[in-house]
């Protein structure tokens, strides 16, 4: 039914075009028949409340479990008799005890490392998939800022802070350019964007594709990394974040980065994933060749959702 629905979809002609600039024909196809498939649920284990044996054991009686390879927390879900999908109606989620949450997504914040005893923002905290993610890994030690702009979004943050145990962190209700306080150790700029990598995830992305809001996105997206640079300390890092594959709002946005900010340096990013090459040349514009060191990744390397992180060092 997903997949049929999908066929009857009209892509728009300029979608189709761009795409096939991006990676080729046969690239297109592969990319498109990846989006009409359903996406592998999967899980993250809160270890503020419970240890990830517990946890596999709890659920393992009705599930199986696939290690995501990048996370060590995270799994691949599947019921045993495939007659359930909903693993966000357990026991166990009720309790906190994991987070739903798309693999590609747990990536950002395991890039970002933050540590116990820090001060990190997250600028785009809702729903909290990520924010939850940033407690767990500072072992709820520290100050973990989140913030959103619309206040609707922090019924669903607060709720997911709760639940998963989060005791270090402050929600904040604001434009991410108006924040003041600064001198972070760590900031994660997961940014609104196109959510074209995530087509397989909201088929409507299709519908509303066009390049004058890829444009408009990319000026904002602009202005938040550059404030989340700027609320960095001496030394410290931002992973920059979207689940667009759209070079205007990853590659030139980090490379509008670069230009502007002559201390900023883009760190590789070792994981165990499958990546493609970042796009260094698109439509006439050519980014910095550091841009190399960021991580794009699209639907059919991993089955996941499309990605592009970029991890960038305030060096003073």
């Amino acid at each position: 039914m997903f997949t049929l629905v999908f066929t009857m979809l009209e892509v728009k002609p300029g979608f189709r075009e761009r795409y096939v600039k991006l990676i080729g024909e046969q690239g297109y196809r592969v990319f498109m028949e990846y989006n009409s498939r359903e996406l592998r649920r999967s899980i993250r284990v809160n270890t503020l409340k419970i240890s990830i044996a517990e946890c596999k054991r709890r659920l393992e009686r009705d599930w199986v479990l696939t290690q995501i390879p990048w996370c060590s927390e995270g799994f691949w879900v599947e019921h045993k008799k495939g007659e359930r999908k909903d693993i966000g109606n357990t026991p166990e989620y009720q309790l906190g005890y994991y987070y739903v949450q798309e693999a590609a997504s747990m990536i950002p914040p395991v890039v970002l490392q933050p540590q116990p005893g820090e001060l990190v923002l997250d600028m785009c905290a809702a729903p909290g998939s990520k924010a939850t993610q940033l407690a767990q890994m500072m072992q709820n030690q520290g100050l973990l800022v989140a913030n959103d702009y619309k206040g609707r979004r922090l019924a669903p943050l607060g709720i997911n802070l709760q639940r998963c145990g989060v005791a270090i962190a402050v929600v904040t209700l604001m434009r991410a350019q108006r924040i003041r306080l600064s001198g972070f150790d760590r900031v994660l700029l997961d940014a609104p964007c196109s959510g074209t990598g995530a087509i397989r995830k909201s088929l409507k992305t299709l519908i509303s594709w066009n390049p004058k809001s890829i444009k408009h996105l990319a000026g904002i997206q602009r202005g938040l990394i550059a404030t989340a640079y700027k609320l960095l300390k001496p030394g410290g890092v931002l992973v920059y974040s979207t689940c667009s594959l759209e070079p205007e709002e990853n590659e030139e946005v980090v490379d509008y980065l670069l230009k502007k900010f002559a201390s900023a340096k883009l760190l590789p990013i070792e994981l165990n994933i499958k990546r493609s090459p970042p796009i260094l040349e698109f439509e006439g514009k050519c980014y910095s060749k550091a841009i190399e060191n960021c991580l794009r990744i699209w639907p059919q390397d991993n089955d996941t959702e499309g990605f592009f992180i970029a991890k960038i060092l305030k060096t003073k």
